[in-house]
């Protein structure tokens, strides 16, 4: 008998969600886009959204400063993101998504999508559907 009913939903929604990056990242490694983690993902969504700074990147992904503005080195390194001088203000940079990073983004949906399909023909559609209600139920408000 489970004696630990909420440590084991945590750790399902950790199994859960690391299987499902891992398939993607292994989707991308095949596409040409070896060296990219979910957090480089997550991160060009956000940095496309409009965040521009590692502060802003920060909030968003619910890291540190540092732990951000590393995220964006390595997206620049990787050519999936450039850092460009505000002509106004030259402290300022922007924070643009390259052409490669938004092919990298574009495969990677697509490959988030062709699993959930994928689970949608295993589980059915509406298990999928009530799965997808409880962890948006999760997700927002205080249990």
């Amino acid at each position: 008998m489970d004696t630990h009913p909420g440590a084991t939903l945590a750790q399902l929604l950790l199994a859960g969600f690391t299987t499902l990056v891992d398939e993607v990242v292994v989707e991308l490694e095949r596409e040409g886009h070896p060296g990219v983690t979910a957090t480089h993902a997550f991160a060009l969504d956000a940095i496309d959204a409009g965040a521009q700074s590692a502060s802003e990147l920060g909030r968003s992904l619910g890291v540190s400063k540092q732990a951000a503005a590393k995220t964006i080195a390595a997206l620049e390194e990787l050519s999936y993101l450039d850092r460009r001088a505000d002509p106004q203000d030259a402290r300022r940079k922007y924070l643009t998504v390259t052409d490669r990073g938004h092919e990298m983004m574009a495969i990677g949906e697509g490959a988030f999508d062709a699993y959930r399909t994928r689970l949608a023909g295993q589980v059915g559609t509406r298990a999928l559907h009530s799965l997808e209600n409880v962890l948006r139920i999760l997700t927002t408000q205080q249990v």
